[in-house]
């Protein structure tokens, strides 16, 4: 990869922003400060195989629903007639997702699409200040708003020009917004013939407007400090009335280690919904940086830990197809419960630092996301399978909770998470440095210090988590530190500049750089990890990467169809140029996917570069580095037309040992990950 010369870096430090790490004074209360401020969007910029995916993504589904895509392109937020529910959050999804991949790539075709976006909705405005096209009390819901308001924050900070007249949009919205909520909370509360959330959605996300809320109060207070800080508090008040308070749902009593038709449960559904419980871990921090209480900061963790125990996967996502059950391997996860995952786990990490949260939105972005989408960006599925052995519109759909049979299938109906991992990837910390937290290639260029004197600009080349090599080219008008976090899987014979590693408590390793230009090189060391899981099963880890058995598949593509109704979709649905298919994925005839595995026997085995990745690289064979693991076949049982949880049948031998191919989970559509353990004598793994 070629490095900026001086010139160049100095030209990009123009159109940066110095980092905002000093806290505002509010009526003599200040927001709790994070452990590490994250930078302006447009900040951060690719490099290397995330460039090649988030190009891949622009000129893939996300890069051309504004063309095509009915809930997209004839939106009535601009001007159009479709939405796919009262709710009206489809665009404003849509355009909070892509206003981070526009300016992270600086893609101008995607900028042109989110700038025609935020023209139409801020030059229609309505004159009481609702952005949206809805006029009535029943229709106007603000659960969406929340979504166009991360989107306008994305906005300002990436473009300057446009930061004014964003913020004025902001302030008249929320003016409104808080005489709406003290009147009865309403378009929060549903009243008398109200449509616009009969279910209680926004009720259970009512936290989401508190991140661009707070945004708000620390940059752009103006005079509306006090309607700031009250919207905020009443958007909770009303949730807590409808009976969705997080804080209830978050404690060693309350929170449901399983949950099945029989379990009993007193609690709003809402917490039981996969995409609600990982947006809700956002819910105590966020109450937190309004009122500093640690009882808050200190629940936020005991989320984290108790959806790890009992309801976390094996990729990083939550089980939950779409509600939360158990940890059976065969029961689904929501693509969107990744995408919310990482932005939590990325969130959270900010504020409490803990080496381990880092390390779990790696885990969800290298292994459950990309497992979701096809290499090409094209299609994805609404549920992943951590035992999936086929992809197809099975014969019954008893085994989801509120998911139908077509639920696995890669498609466009089947139901934009990397960008906003791109955006968080480079930090700055409160002593005034930098950090590198996730550990993908790309570039960071900002002001650091109170006066914003030190222009400072990184270069991470490296093709992690596909190799363990990280070289960093640094250039500042002044000395500062800079910090890499250290996994917490890797070992001691982990290097930075071939000197070992000392991480402090929170998993950085600090470097102090002078001015001018220097480099640095970092070498993670570590070795194939078995994670035992009940009933005698294991998974195993690569570094950040979760290994699954390879399934070679067949592949046949059909016109896109409704999941629900399985009709065709109607032409303003799918791509003119028809490059939107569903897929079904089956197993090659002789395949074997029913396997026990002995983990004490493991090879790691590299198939290519891992200096020149292959793009793209989410595809199977793709990754440069495999393992090899002694395994064996078995009768595995078929229930509900899928692979049998492991622990409800017996485990039976049949045939030779044999050095069975396991890959990256995230190349692997069709893939087994949870296996059931046996001994086996010696099988030579070099074949």
């Amino acid at each position: 990869m070629v490095t900026l010369k001086l010139p160049v870096i100095l030209a990009a430090l123009t159109l940066t922003k110095t980092a905002h790490s000093l806290p505002t004074s509010v009526n003599d209360t200040s927001l709790v400060q994070p452990v590490y401020y994250p930078l302006d969007l447009g900040s951060i910029k690719p490099l290397g195989w995330f460039k090649d995916q988030l190009e891949l993504e622009a000129a893939g589904l996300s890069g051309n629903m504004f063309d095509f895509y009915r809930f997209v392109h004839d939106s009535k937020y601009i001007g159009g007639s479709t939405e796919y529910s009262a709710l009206d959050e489809a665009s404003p999804y849509w355009f909070n997702g892509l206003v981070p991949l526009a300016f992270g790539l600086g893609d101008g075709r995607i900028r042109g699409q989110v700038k025609y976006y935020l023209d139409y909705i801020l030059d229609h405005q309505q004159a009481d200040g609702w952005i949206g096209f809805e006029t009535t009390q029943a229709t106007r819901g603000l659960w969406a708003r929340s979504l166009i308001l991360m989107g306008l924050t994305q906005y300002a900070e990436a473009d300057p020009t446009q930061t004014e007249r964003i913020v004025d949009a902001m302030h008249r919205y929320v003016v409104l917004a808080h005489n709406m909520l003290k009147n009865n909370y309403t378009g929060l509360l549903v009243h008398g013939n109200d449509a616009f959330d009969t279910a209680g959605w926004g009720v259970g996300r009512t936290h989401e407007m508190h991140i661009p809320l707070q945004w708000l109060l620390e940059r752009y207070p103006r005079d509306n400090t006090a309607i700031i800080w009250e919207t905020m508090d009443l958007m909770i008040e009303g949730g807590v009335l409808w009976g969705a308070d997080w804080r209830t749902f978050w404690t060693d009593g309350a929170y449901p280690k399983v949950y099945y038709d029989t379990t009993p449960y007193d609690l709003s559904w809402v917490f039981l919904h996969g995409v609600n419980m990982a947006q809700g871990l956002r819910y105590t921090l966020s109450l937190y940086r309004n009122t500093g209480d640690p009882a808050l900061k200190a629940q936020t963790r005991k989320a984290v830990d108790l959806l790890a125990t009992y309801h976390r996967s094996l990729a990083g996502t939550i089980l939950a197809d779409e509600y939360i059950s158990d940890l059976n391997p065969s029961r689904g996860a929501e693509l969107c419960i990744a995408a919310e995952v990482m932005f939590s786990a990325a969130y959270i990490h900010q504020y409490l630092g803990h080496n381990d949260i880092a390390d779990w939105a790696e885990q969800t972005a290298f292994n459950a996301f990309p497992v979701s989408v096809s290499a090409d960006w094209w299609s994805h599925q609404y549920v992943q399978q951590e035992n999936q052995p086929w992809s197809r519109n099975l014969a019954t759909d008893d085994l989801w909770w509120d998911v139908n049979s077509y639920g696995n299938v890669f498609g466009l109906e089947p139901n934009y998470a990397y960008p906003k991992f791109l955006a968080n990837s480079f930090v700055t910390t409160s002593d005034g440095g930098l950090a590198h937290v996730f550990l993908i290639p790309g570039s960071a260029a900002v002001s650091l210090g109170k006066d914003g004197a030190n222009t400072v600009f990184v270069s991470a080349n490296t093709t992690y988590p596909f190799g363990n090599t990280i070289t960093y080219t640094i250039s500042a008008t002044s000395p500062f530190s800079f910090y890499v976090r250290i996994p917490m899987w890797a070992d001691s014979n982990t290097t930075i500049d071939a000197m070992n590693v000392a991480p402090n408590d929170k998993g950085l390793h600090k470097i102090e750089v002078p001015a001018g230009e220097s480099t640095a090189s970092v070498q993670l060391s570590t070795s194939p990890r078995v994670v035992p899981r009940a009933n005698n099963t294991a998974a195993i880890y690569y570094g950040a990467i979760l290994y699954a058995l390879a399934i070679d598949y067949d592949e046949v593509s059909f016109a896109p169809i409704n999941y629900r109704s399985e009709e065709v979709l109607v032409a303003n649905t799918t791509d003119p140029l028809g490059r939107t298919k569903d897929f079904r994925l089956t197993p090659k005839a002789g395949t074997t996917w029913n396997i026990a595995i002995d983990p004490s026997q493991i090879e790691v085995v590299q198939t290519s570069s891992t200096e020149n990745l292959n793009n793209p690289i989410w595809e199977l064979g793709a990754p440069p580095v495999e393992l090899r693991v002694a395994a064996v076949e078995i009768d595995w049982p078929v229930v509900l037309d899928t692979a049998a949880d492991p622990g409800t049948f017996d485990v039976t031998p049949k045939g030779e040992p044999f050095a069975a191919r396991f890959v990256p989970y995230g190349s692997s559509k069709l893939h087994m990950a949870l296996l059931p353990v046996v001994r086996l004598d010696q099988v030579d793994l070099q074949v």
